[in-house]
Parts: structure tokens; sequence; C-alpha cells
């Protein structure tokens, strides 16, 4: 076919054929565009109350992602912890184990509820990150004035350790025996509960630093320095309404205990010990020290509790030593009988704070070691119960504690590498071995 005949009358723009073409197309275009725009407008508001309607529905769950937390001080407290997961002092569920199953670990389900206050599932639900397992066994009645008769404390304590490390390897996929405060975080980071051990008394060392030293090397990371006895190392505080001092404090074998242990890096702790103990052992302890469950004297003045003049002592500075008091949850030690609930233990948790620093208070429940329990917090899932704001929560839930130990770690490492020698030196009451020089 044939071009059409070509039409060479000049005429304006508005009249040429082609130029007509271009602006029907330019029209099109805008109307197109038009169109366009308007419906991308509309889009965005309907996202944009979409997201509106979603954020107000959703709130409480997602606040803190956005700046703000939920509403609810317990539903806050929970998300909180999800990043800031609760480490605990002091748990006591290895002895619950060696007096209701015999230190038998195939007769223990802890991924169902137990008779006491620690399982797996309440754990989880409680937040829980990490926990001292306490490897305690009871004060001995036949010990002598001396503290030289055998008692088979030593033996008790290393059951309760062999319990202890089968249970974390019997549900390895929950628990995982930490070391070191970096062993901790590495544990969180894998959504394990960092499992550690303490020792809860110096009568379990048979007074002997050699024995420590072996205890340390199986994975004990606190000695408290008495429980409610005195022992060969230090005077206790006893229990109510308290004991006769046996050392005025520290004896000349406890001074040379609590600085082996910073050596070692095994965390001072002075939970049960007598005032004058804990006095001492902040001045010659060169590490940071613990109070694994103690709470407040005066907020609940009973011996056990830490007095202000005390906590007056714990800081970071000149003249103070860090430390971190980790309240207790028995109900004796909390309030008068009857009044102990979670207002209560947050009273304490506050006063401390006060006094030393938020930077100074942990938590130490004594959970399975006690008989009873404050209102509110009756078992490892009530974590979340203690309602605190955030910088606070972060620092009493793990963060204080985990400072306090890599500081402890730091001084070991330190004495180490300048060749500081192990102590050899023996208790001064001991008959049965030959002083040096006397071969």
């Amino acid at each position: 076919m044939s071009d059409p005949p070509v039409d060479h009358t000049i005429t304006n723009g508005e009249r040429s054929p082609l130029l007509q073409r271009e602006s029907h197309h330019i029209e099109s275009n805008r109307k197109y565009y038009s169109l366009a725009k308007t419906a991308a407008y509309g889009v965005s508001i309907v996202v944009f109350l979409v997201v509106f309607i979603t954020l107000c529905f959703y709130y409480e769950r997602i606040g803190d992602a956005i700046g703000g937390l939920p509403t609810d001080p317990e539903k806050a407290a929970k998300l909180l912890l999800q990043g800031s997961p609760v480490i605990d002092g002091h748990i006591d569920l290895p002895i619950l184990v060696r007096y209701a199953f015999a230190n038998n670990a195939s007769a223990v389900d802890l991924e169902k509820p137990t008779q006491g206050h620690v399982d797996i599932p309440r754990l989880r639900e409680g937040h829980v990150g990490g926990f001292f397992w306490s490897v305690y066994v009871g004060c001995p009645t036949e010990a002598g004035e001396d503290y030289l008769n055998a008692t088979w404390r030593v033996r008790d304590t290393l059951e309760q350790i062999d319990i202890t490390k089968l249970l974390i390897s019997k549900y390895s996929g929950t628990f995982e025996l930490a070391l070191s405060s970096a062993h901790i975080k590495s544990a969180l980071a894998r959504r394990k509960i960092a499992s550690l051990i303490g020792i809860e008394g110096g009568h379990q060392l048979g007074n002997s630093i050699a024995v420590l030293r072996q205890m340390h090397a199986l994975g004990v990371r606190y000695v408290t320095l008495t429980h409610i006895c005195h022992n060969a190392f230090a005077d206790s505080c006893g229990y109510l309404p308290g004991i006769i001092p046996r050392w005025g404090g520290l004896s000349p074998l406890g001074k040379t205990l609590v600085r082996e242990m910073n050596r070692l890096g095994v965390l001072v702790d002075l939970s049960h010990t007598s005032d004058d103990t804990a006095r001492q052992a902040i001045s010659h302890s060169l590490a940071p020290v613990i109070w694994s469950h103690s709470s407040s004297r005066a907020v609940h003045d009973v011996p056990r509790n830490v007095p202000d003049d005390i906590l007056k002592l714990i800081g970071i500075g000149a003249g103070k030593k860090d430390a971190v008091v980790m309240v207790n949850f028995a109900p004796q030690f909390v309030a008068d009988p009857g009044q102990a609930n979670v207002s209560a233990v947050a009273d304490h948790v506050e006063h401390i704070a006060a006094i030393a620093g938020k930077k100074h208070v942990g938590l130490g429940s004594d959970f399975d070691g006690i008989e009873s329990t404050p209102e509110g917090l009756e078992d490892v899932s009530k974590y979340p119960a203690l309602r605190m704001g955030k910088s606070e929560l972060e620092g009493l839930t793990g963060r204080n504690l985990l400072r306090v130990m890599a500081g402890a770690e730091r001084v070991a490492y330190e004495l180490q590498a300048a060749g500081t020698e192990p102590s050899y030196e023996l208790y001064d009451k001991r008959s049965d071995i030959p002083r040096q020089g006397e071969l």
C-alpha cells in the first residue's frame, strides 16, 4: 500500500497532524499518571492505616522494638528479660536431689514439674539464663572445738558436685557448665542456661587450702566463707538470733584462704558470715566480692542480712570494693511473719541500690533451699513479678554479677601472670602432717 499524500501546507502546531497525535498521547499520559498517582496515594493511606492499627493492637508485643514498653509492668518485665535473662546467685537444687532421690540422676525428671521450686519449664518461663548450683552440705555437729574431727563433709561435697554435673550432662540441651563470665555470655548467646557451681560454707573444705584448689579444678567458682557455723577460716553470723564469735572475723588461715581464692579466680562469698568477717574480707580481698543470697538488714533486721555500714563499703572507686549483693527470697529474711511478698523483696533491692548503688544488687533466691517463699515469688517462673525499670532490671538480673565475676577473673590473671605462688599454709591446729623443718 502506498503512503498517503503529504500536505505541505504550513500550519500552526496545534493543527499539525503529527503534533495532534503527540498532543493526544500527552493528554492520555496525563490522565494515566493522574490515575496512578491517585491510586498510589490511596494505597499509601491504606498501608498507613494498616500499620497504625497493627501498632495499636500489638504495641505491648513490639513496643520495645520501637523504644517503648508494654503498659502492663509484668509484661514489660518479661520483654526486658528476653534480652537480660536472670542469673540467680544461689539455687539449692542439688541438695533437694540428694534428699529426695539419693543423688540418682536417672530418677530425676526436670522436664516435668518437680516437688520443689525448680524445673526446666519453669526456668524457661521465668527467663532464667543461668544460676549457681549450690553444692551445699550441712554444718557438722561432730567437728569438735578446733574443727579437727573427721566429718565426711569433703566427701559429701564431692558427691554434690558429681550430681550437679550429672544433671547438667543429662539435660545438655538446656544446661551448660560455665566456668567464666565469658562462658556465661557464650551460653546465653546459644540459649543455654549457664550452670555454675558454688560451695556454701568453708566447713566443706576440710580446713585445707589444697582442697580449695581441687574444688576449683572441678568447676567451683565461689565459696561462701561460712554457713551457719564457724569453721577454721572464719566466723559465721549463725542463724537466729546469731552466735558468739570464735575468731573475731577471719582467722589467720582465713586470710590466706581469701588470697588463694583471689589467685584462683574463686569468688569470695560473704553470705552467712559475721559482720566482722565481711568487713575484714572486703578489706583483705584483692578482688570483688559477692553476697550470693543476702538481703538488707535496714529493711528487715536479722543477722543474715547486710547492714548499711557494710553496704557503704561497696562501690567502684577509691576506698570502695566492687561487689554485688544478691537478694534472698527466704521469707524469714525478707519481712515479719506473713508479710513476705514481691513488694517486700523489691524493698530490699531498692534499699541496697540506694545505699551501695544499683550496680551492686542482684538476685540470689535460695530456691529449693527454703521451706516457703514470698507471695508472688513461689518458684523460678516468677522472676518477672519483680517489676523494675529497664536499667535497674538489666543490672539486677545478671549484668552486675557478670561485671564482678570478670573483675575477679582479671585479678586472678594478674596474680598468676606476676608469678604468685600457691599457698602452702596449713591449719596450725593440725597434728597429722609435719611442718616444714620438723622432719
